[in-house]
């Protein structure tokens, strides 16, 4: 991203990603991580980075959450849940609250072992491109969904 605005990370558990995401965030940016597990939201919330926003609470109510933060739509929203292991009607939820808050030039990335993160968020936002990333172990399917102008 080379310019400000807002990415949202699904599911940061630890906070690795969110480390790789701040360090890619132009210094304008702002990252809303979003985790359910109050341990692992804790070690987020640990992390000094003023554009970082911590918050606690489930993927399924993105639309909320970005309403509570004032913002209107994520440019990008990254998301490592695994939505092959939750149930089927939650990972409904959660990819039509991804399309929802989308913002209409955004994008949702998906780095999953599984392919049903597809299954799911395709009826919302289309075909995705997919890619696979052999150097990560086990290796990871990177599945992107770009929005063009609307």
């Amino acid at each position: 991203m080379d310019r400000g605005g807002l990415v949202v990370e699904l599911g940061p558990g630890a906070g690795g990603t969110t480390r790789a995401i701040l360090d890619a965030l132009p210094p304008d940016g702002r990252l809303l991580s979003i985790e359910l597990n109050p341990h692992l939201h804790r070690l987020v919330e640990a992390i000094p980075d003023r554009r970082l926003i911590a918050h606690r609470g489930s993927a399924c109510e993105l639309p909320a959450v970005l309403a509570a933060h004032g913002f209107a739509a994520a440019d990008a929203v990254v998301s490592g849940i695994p939505f092959s292991t939750m149930p089927r009607a939650v990972g409904a939820r959660t990819a039509a609250a991804i399309a929802e808050c989308l913002a209409a030039d955004g994008r949702f990335v998906a780095y999953q072992a599984s392919a049903r993160v597809a299954e799911l968020c395709s009826p919302h936002l289309g075909t995705p491109r997919v890619d696979t990333e052999l150097l990560n172990f086990p290796p990871m399917r990177v599945f992107r969904w770009e929005r063009t102008g609307g």
